[in-house]
């Protein structure tokens, strides 16, 4: 492992800046009781952990510990996340970011594997993302298939 790597401390507040951050939580996996919504401070939390795609055959293939949050969040909604089975990972797909209209906010969709999402009425984009310890090595890197 490289004794030198580099956190990851990323911040989101457009499409494109969120298309980067969905990028480089692709295939991290997320514990359902490591995700919280505080409705007082407006906040969806999630730590997970990622692949590191930015280091891809640079020193191997590693995960990092991962925390992220959605700011100014209004409502948060999960559809087919089993509430009787809280001990259960979830592997993260892609984030999409969808424009109601000016007097409704947005949306964040969070898509997981086997059909669960996470949706967020926010007032405004501001997300932030920031690695925390040390990556490990993975002999699995995450595929998918071609279509």
């Amino acid at each position: 492992m490289n004794d030198h790597f580099k956190l990851l401390k990323l911040k989101a507040v457009d499409y494109i800046d969120i298309q980067i951050i969905a990028g480089a939580l692709q295939d991290a996996i997320v514990p359902t009781l490591d995700i919280s919504y505080d409705e007082n401070l407006k906040q969806f939390m999630f730590a997970s952990n990622r692949f590191r795609w930015e280091n891809k055959n640079v020193s191997g293939d590693e995960r990092i510990n991962c925390a992220v949050t959605f700011s100014n969040v209004r409502k948060a909604q999960r559809k087919g996340l089993k509430r009787n089975r809280p001990s259960t990972f979830l592997n993260l797909l892609t984030i999409n970011l969808i424009d109601q209209s000016e007097d409704k906010g947005l949306i964040i969709e969070l898509i997981f594997s086997d059909d669960a999402t996470i949706r967020l009425e926010i007032e405004s984009l501001l997300c932030h993302l920031e690695d925390f310890g040390e990556p490990w090595l993975t002999e699995e890197q995450p595929q998918h298939k071609e279509e």
